[in-house]
């Protein structure tokens, strides 16, 4: 079973944002499942089964109600309780394929149903080893041939007899994933609608007394206009008016069911409030409400999914929608109309950025602070930014995932349309001890953190300073088209520091051309310098100052402009900091806000190395939405099933998991066509001297010892024996020391020397296989110098990661040094991303060190430790 339905469930929503919960079907379900089929209407019995012998809803509710097994799987739909779609198959006798058949209730047609069902069915079926459905349908059937043919799987289909006969692959690319994130995207807007766009509000747990959370987060949107009803539920204040709306005893007593309550109870009584407002047909909640235990989390989750509504929170600020004039949070003051989507998991941290957009003038859009995220989390905040015309950038503050994998492929979709900016949370150890008491789910490393946003396409800062000044120059410049930067100041050393700063940023100062510095020459003061930077000395008018940044900004060598400007007794020049023909930042000295927009839209920054770093995120954002996205490398060669039998052999014997011995680990490795250095396994010291006379050459002994991972640490390790004797000597060192624990050793020829690097793999719990690169050898863990990137990797993402450690400039070569075979190593890389992705039984893999020489890569040292499969389907459409 996937873990996409867990304990045998799931809940996902439909077309038009409706709740349904996709669950195995059992022998329980028999008489449910034969009335689904006899209520069927006449034309929906011929369709399913080419006749109206509605007698035949018996036998086939016993067929699909048997326990599952490898031949046989069935999923229910199930709405408010009742039994609305089945979807099963069967095995055909064809290997690896599977008849699926399904029926959907008359009155649920064209609501997505069946979709869901097929996307389900097929995600169970993918992790049973079924890799195509058979499916007969009459032609008149559009229905059903309708949804096969939007899945996004690549069906194919003939007519034989006057029935279609189709077939369709399992597949799961790109194209697949896309037509179901866009299925995803549409249902989710329509859900969030009650919570976002709401047409009447009720507050539960509003308070009389000011300094509450309830009374005030009711006066803000009192306060903040709301167009549509607000509604208060208090026993003790009830027939009156509180904070200037009606408020009643219960929500029996309301007029209507709100859109949408804000709750606001004590934590013991937030399962109970949620339970009476799915009863009493309220769509979305918003739980404000702290320090709910287990039990009340899973009460109030349970009582959202049985009555269909969205949940944000608990444990959450609130949220708001400035276009609707919504702002339902305890905010001190409400956020400025503009164009920012914010969605926060810290209501501190969201309280801060609301200030600091609000007081830029960048303004926001939506915004939401999730909270612990029971339900709604950032992917939903993302899906509507993407549906929403008024957002034109996302901020993001993220403690931890959920679903990373969806994250990263709905993020990269949505950056592409918008750029996407987030703090790396817990990077510390004790930022993430933080984040994990915080939001009561485990934070992830930094390293994984930072391979995840960039290949998402997400502009990830260290801190929130840094946050809004990129912010600040990505919501009112366009995007820098190169990294080459003119530098134009009133002041020398000032700019000299500034062209400094570009350069640590990973910018270019390129000289200017000849006509731009002879026109620059004739406009500025006789002594100013006009290579770049530009200084155009003190005594520069402000005319003349705005000339140069418009000179500047013309010439065809330059990408943006960064203009600085201190102040002098002179003249003002902040006048000229105006907007010209390229990306623009500008630095005033002394300027009391680390950074201010004025009023031509100019982001103004206190300090050059501010702008400095927001030019080159700009630009980094800029240059990774341009580069086309290519599919993961398939790189040929790859014998997945002789892998599959290495693996499935080892966990046949040792169903806890294990580190593989080496002689399957090497097995294991070659199967992909990892190149390691040749290698012989010996049990006896004639073995061994017989091993290394066939490598030739000198050899390295090293002895397996299950209960030893490190063998250098260990003294399991002999390098560079030469001849037998050296050979035998080493054997009966290594027996000695080991005696009867060791129970065998690795004859391996000494590869040449080279630069030593880690190649390995991890499978995270949250974030799946992750592809470590870096500086490898016995200082591994010390120099921590590593990158890591989401497998499977594409080809640029190897390029990416082998150019990411320090140790790169090595394996680039210099003057001392030949360059290594990066192209090899490349290979390596996606080589090693396909094992650990394709197989997710291996926990860890680490070729430490593999050795990159100018004429190649080997991987002189190996292992690798498997757990039982954890099977897990990202993408497959289901709430939280």
């Amino acid at each position: 079973m996937t873990e996409g339905l867990s304990g045998g469930r799931a809940f996902a929503l439909l077309t038009d944002g409706t709740q349904i919960e996709i669950r195995r079907i059992g022998p329980a379900d028999l008489d449910a499942v034969r009335k689904l089929h006899e209520g069927l209407c006449e034309e929906s019995l011929y369709l399913r089964f080419f006749g109206l012998n509605r007698a035949m809803a018996g036998e086939v509710a016993a067929r699909v109600c048997r326990a599952d097994g490898d031949d046989h799987a069935a999923l229910g739909a199930w709405l408010h309780g009742d039994l609305v779609g089945v979807a099963e198959y069967e095995p055909t006798g064809v290997p690896g394929e599977a008849e699926i058949a399904m029926a959907v209730a008359d009155r649920m047609h064209h609501r997505g149903v069946g979709t869901l069902l097929l996307e389900h069915l097929g995600s169970l079926a993918r992790a049973n080893g079924v890799v195509a459905f058979r499916a007969d349908t009459l032609p008149e059937n559009s229905a059903m041939l309708r949804v096969f043919a939007d899945a996004g799987l690549p069906a194919r289909q003939r007519t034989s007899r006057g029935v279609v006969e189709l077939t369709i692959p399992l597949v799961c690319d790109d194209g697949y994933l896309d037509a179901v994130a866009e299925r995803e995207r549409r249902a989710d807007v329509a859900s969030l609608e009650p919570l976002l766009r709401p047409r009447s509000v009720v507050v539960i747990g509003a308070s009389r007394k000011r300094g509450t959370v309830g009374a005030e987060l009711l006066r803000n949107i009192v306060a903040g206009g709301f167009k549509g009803a607000v509604y208060a539920v208090n026993p003790h204040c009830a027939g009156g008016d509180l904070h200037g709306v009606p408020c009643v005893a219960t929500l029996a007593d309301l007029p209507e069911a709100a859109d949408l309550a804000v709750v606001t109870v004590p934590a013991p009584s937030v399962p109970g409030v949620a339970a009476a407002c799915g009863r009493f047909g309220i769509s979305a909640l918003v739980v404000v409400s702290a320090g709910l235990s287990a039990d009340q989390g899973r009460g109030l989750l349970a009582a959202c999914r049985e009555h269909g509504m969205r949940l944000v929170g608990p444990n959450c600020l609130g949220i708001a929608n400035t276009g609707h004039r919504l702002d339902a949070t305890f905010a001190a003051r409400p956020p400025a109309f503009g164009g920012a989507g914010v969605a926060v998991q810290s209501g501190g941290v969201g309280i801060a950025l609301i200030e600091e957009l609000s007081r830029l003038g960048v303004g926001v859009s939506t915004f939401a602070s999730v909270g612990d995220k029971y339900d709604v989390s950032v992917n939903d905040l993302l899906m509507w930014w993407e549906s929403d015309d008024t957002t034109r950038l996302g901020v993001l503050h993220v403690e931890s995932f959920g679903n990373p994998r969806k994250f990263a492929r709905t993020a990269r979709r949505v950056a592409a349309k918008m750029p996407l900016l987030t703090v790396l949370a817990g990077r510390s150890a004790p930022g993430t001890r933080a984040a994990a008491s915080h939001t009561a789910a485990a934070a992830t490393p930094e390293l994984t953190r930072r391979a995840l946003f960039e290949q998402a396409g997400i502009v990830a800062v260290d801190d929130l300073g840094e946050l809004v000044d990129a912010a600040a120059l990505l919501a009112t410049q366009p995007l820098p088209a190169g990294p080459r930067v003119a530098v134009v100041s009133n002041a020398g050393g000032a700019g000299v520091l500034a062209a400094d700063a570009c350069a640590d940023a990973g910018l270019a100062v390129p000289v200017l051309d000849g006509a731009t510095r002879r026109v620059l020459a004739r406009v500025l003061p006789s002594c100013a310098a006009v290579g770049n930077p530009v200084d155009t000395t003190a005594a520069v008018s402000a005319g003349a100052f705005r000339e140069a940044i418009e000179l500047a900004a013309a010439d065809g060598a330059v990408d943006a402009v960064l203009a600085l400007v201190a102040p002098t007794a002179l003249g003002d020049l902040r006048g000229a900091l105006r907007n010209c023909r390229k990306p623009m930042a500008a630095v005033v000295l002394g300027q009391a806000e680390t950074v201010m927009i004025n009023d031509d839209a100019v982001p103004c920054y206190a300090y050059p190395e501010n702008a400095a770093r927001a030019l080159a995120r700009a630009w980094r954002y800029a240059h990774g939405r341009e580069v086309p996205q290519e599919p993961p490398a398939a790189p040929p060669g790859l014998l997945p099933d002789d892998a599959a039998a290495v693996i499935g052999g080892f966990l046949a014997g040792e169903p806890d998991g294990g580190w593989l011995p080496p002689a399957e680990t090497y097995r294991l490795l070659e199967s992909y066509g990892l190149p390691v250095a040749p290698w012989r396994w010996a049990r006896t010291e004639d073995e061994a001297a017989a091993a290394a006379r066939d490598l030739g050459g000198a050899v390295a002994l090293k002895a397996h010892v299950p209960a030893v991972v490190h063998k250098t640490a260990a003294g399991a390790l002999e390098l560079g024996l030469d001849g037998e004797d050296a050979v035998r000597a080493a054997y009966r060192r290594l027996s000695e020391r080991f005696g009867d624990d060791m129970e065998g050793m690795l004859v391996q020829a000494m590869a040449d020397p080279g630069v030593e690097v880690l190649c390995g793999a991890v499978q995270e719990e949250v974030f799946g296989a992750v592809v470590v690169f870096g500086a490898g050898g016995v200082d591994a863990d010390a120099l921590a110098d590593r990158a890591a990137r989401l497998a499977p990797l594409t080809p640029r993402d190897a390029a990416e990661l082998i150019r990411a450690p320090r140790l790169s400039a090595l394996l680039l070569g210099h003057s001392a040094r030949p360059a290594g075979d990066t192209e090899r190593l490349r290979d390596v890389l996606l080589r090693l991303s396909r094992l650990a992705a394709d197989h997710p039984e291996i926990s860890e893999l680490d070729l430490n060190p593999t050795i990159v020489r100018p004429d190649g890569v080997v991987a002189v040292d190996a292992r690798v430790r498997l757990v039982p499969r954890r099977t897990w389907d990202p993408y497959l459409r289901r709430l939280r």
